[in-house]
């Protein structure tokens, strides 16, 4: 899933900066498991947008993997702007 969710995100975002971070061994779930992420992600096309819509580009990439395996998504989207600061 982690692997997947890095694909997916790099191929509608064209990310300057990407971290995919499995946090799920920190939830009461099965070892193993790929449930629960944090999303570091830096791109140009968050530009001029505010977080809500931000969210929803990324949220639009893993609509699949939201309906069906993702418990948790924490994001934190930035421009390269704020990245830099």
């Amino acid at each position: 899933m982690q692997q997947t969710i890095t694909s997916k995100l790099e191929q509608a975002l064209s990310p300057q900066h990407l971290e995919v971070i499995n946090e799920s061994h920190m939830h009461n779930v099965p070892d193993g498991s790929e449930s629960h992420f944090k999303v570091v992600i830096v791109s140009d096309g968050f530009k001029d947008k505010m977080l809500v819509a931000r969210h929803r580009l990324v949220y639009k990439a893993l609509e699949h993997e939201l309906k069906g395996g993702i418990h948790a998504l924490a994001l934190h989207s930035l421009t390269m702007e704020v990245w830099f600061e």
